[in-house]
């Protein structure tokens, strides 16, 4: 009969860093300069991703922005065309 449900055997499980003679084992060795040059340029390549889609955001922004103002000056003509007309019943 098993105790625990399937998905508890795939939690992380702890590493225990002792030799049986009771040494601790070597740390692993660090990143190489190599896999650090990579990150950052990755790193990199990702903030001006960010940097490019947020741009290409406030440009078409800022080619909508006059359109709207028209569009709203239009309807304020409209609407006090209409006032107008109802006061001359």
């Amino acid at each position: 009969m098993q105790r625990h449900t399937p998905f508890m055997n795939l939690r992380y499980r702890h590493t225990i860093d002792l030799t049986p003679a009771g040494e601790f084992l070597p740390r692993q060795a660090a990143l190489s300069w190599t896999a650090k040059v990579g990150i950052v340029a990755t790193l990199i390549a990702v903030a001006a991703g960010v940097v490019t889609v947020a741009a290409l955001f406030l440009w078409i922004a800022s080619v909508l922005l006059p359109v709207a103002l028209v569009a709203g000056i239009i309807a304020y003509g409209a609407y006090r065309l209409q006032v107008r007309r109802i006061r001359t019943l």
